[in-house]
């Protein structure tokens, strides 16, 4: 597997947590040094290992506010 980095840049929320102490989180992520782009995932509590998640860039990001105030007015 390649090796890559992360830098989670701006934590925006948490918005849950499992009974073994992942988190699902709402952040923000520079990927092998890229421009920091949305993500949404599982971490670990240390947050050296995480689950599949969701990247968005602000485009998709906005798409998604947009759709999601839609579903709950």
């Amino acid at each position: 597997m390649a090796d890559f980095n992360y830098e989670i840049t701006e934590k925006i929320c948490t918005l849950s947590e499992g009974s073994k102490g992942w988190t699902k989180e709402f952040n923000k992520i520079s990927w092998n040094g890229g421009k920091p782009k949305y993500d949404i995932r599982d971490w670990a509590p240390d947050h050296e290992k995480m689950g599949k998640g969701v990247t968005l860039n602000d485009e998709e990001a906005e798409a998604l506010f947009k759709a999601l105030g839609r579903c709950f007015q």
